[in-house]
């Protein structure tokens, strides 16, 4: 044999330009993916060994194939393990969100069944929504699931209150929120309403914070020295914005009254109204407006009756500016109440707007009585007391058919 590796090919009439490396084959045209040239398939077609190669062409597609073919073993295995570790991600994932209950299509699945065990204090401040309330329950210990609790406060449209609550650890979420949606079960908040009157806004407020009355009254009495403005005069009425307050927190009557008061000037300077003496004749428009009907659909017709009576001279007549001089409601009024000329809130008898506001109006009538609509009614009279129904007139004798209208349409009413 030649000493020399490319001198043997030679020797042989290798021709390495030869389609199957065979000695003068150069024209024959055998196939190169025949079953010969083929390692893989010519062993798993035969037990015999495959052919060592007869030229250098052979061998290097031979490692070519061999190459390839594994390539393909390989991208096939990282496949499969892809599908593999894949798979048992996602039910991993799966199991996971089933059993914190964000899969179960039953939310209770991650609900206590309660009644639950022991005493919780709990405090929902106004302005917090839902989910906080859920997360603060849940950090208590009170409740499973903010999820769930969410989810079924939700699907109750449930609404709840600012308050502290007396609640149980391990409660289920139905029964939380049917407390918590109960303004008869919150404590610590004292929810002002609009058109209520200072007396009876001091008196809740006492009871809820359990500061003694006298202290608030003290205040009055002092005619909020520190904290009324100036246009006030002294009285507090109308000046106590409507909203929910924590008195707990607050802790003196004195922090109490000036919340109100501040809040009332900062919604008052919002609304734009104006400042000074006219600031509190629009008080006073609105707190009769929102006394007399206490519906949005009539404020500003009943802001105009008054403006109306006041540019033509004649008395309001109007029944709850008594009652406020006397420290009752309208229809405790008596035929002797209404001629008393000594209650100076008797706007029967006595001409102009009376001396104060009579509640603290909510925004809606403040709004109409500063921009009441045009019209020449000087009536109007409730014909409805269950609806609310009010009709207005321009004379009087419009007026005696609204009141016949109502004697009929109320007869035997409380």
């Amino acid at each position: 044999m030649p000493e020399d590796f490319n001198a043997f090919f030679d020797e042989n009439g290798f021709d390495e330009d030869s389609p199957d490396g065979k000695p003068g084959n150069k024209a024959a045209g055998k196939d190169d993916d025949g079953a010969r040239s083929n390692p893989v398939f010519a062993a798993s077609a035969s037990p015999e060994p495959p052919k060592p190669p007869r030229s250098r062409r052979e061998m290097r597609r031979r490692r070519q194939r061999r190459r390839h073919t594994i390539s393909k073993v390989l991208i096939i295995i990282v496949a499969i393990l892809g599908v593999i570790f894949g798979g048992g991600y996602f039910g991993y994932v799966k199991l996971s969100a089933w059993t914190q209950g964000r899969a179960a299509p039953d939310a209770q699945v991650s609900d206590y069944p309660g009644p639950g065990s022991g005493s919780v204090q709990f405090v929902i401040t106004s302005g917090e929504g839902v989910g906080q309330i859920a997360h603060k329950l849940e950090a208590a210990g009170v409740i499973k699931s903010q999820a769930t609790f969410a989810s079924t406060a939700d699907a109750n449209s449930s609404t709840l209150y600012p308050g502290t609550y007396e609640l149980k650890y391990r409660m289920s979420s139905t029964d939380v929120i049917a407390i918590l949606s109960d303004q008869s079960k919150a404590t610590g908040f004292l929810e002002v309403r609009s058109g209520e009157r200072v007396a009876d806004v001091v008196t809740g407020a006492a009871k809820i914070s359990g500061i003694d009355r006298g202290k608030f009254q003290a205040i009055l009495d002092a005619k909020g020295a520190g904290i009324l403005p100036a246009e006030a005069g002294g009285k507090f009425e109308g000046w106590l914005e409507p909203g929910t307050y924590d008195v707990n927190a607050l802790g003196s009557a004195n922090a109490i009254m000036k919340s109100m008061v501040d809040k009332r000037v900062t919604k008052l300077n919002e609304l734009g109204v104006p400042a000074g003496a006219q600031r509190e004749l629009t008080l006073i428009i609105a707190s009769i407006a929102e006394s007399e009907v206490n519906s949005n659909e009539y404020y500003g017709k009943v802001a105009r009756v008054i403006l109306n009576r006041l540019n033509k001279h004649m008395n309001l007549g109007m029944d709850t500016t008594v009652a406020y001089g006397l420290g009752i409601s309208a229809d405790k009024l008596t035929g002797k109440m209404l001629t008393d000329a000594t209650n100076p809130y008797n706007t029967r008898v006595h001409a102009g707007l009376p001396p104060t506001p009579i509640s603290n109006p909510g925004d809606k009538a403040l709004a109409a009585a500063m921009n009441p609509p045009a019209g020449d009614w000087l009536y109007f009279v409730t014909t409805n007391l269950k609806t609310g129904e009010t009709k207005f007139a321009t004379t009087e004798a419009e007026f005696w058919k609204l009141r016949d209208e109502y004697k009929s349409s109320n007869a035997g009413a409380n």
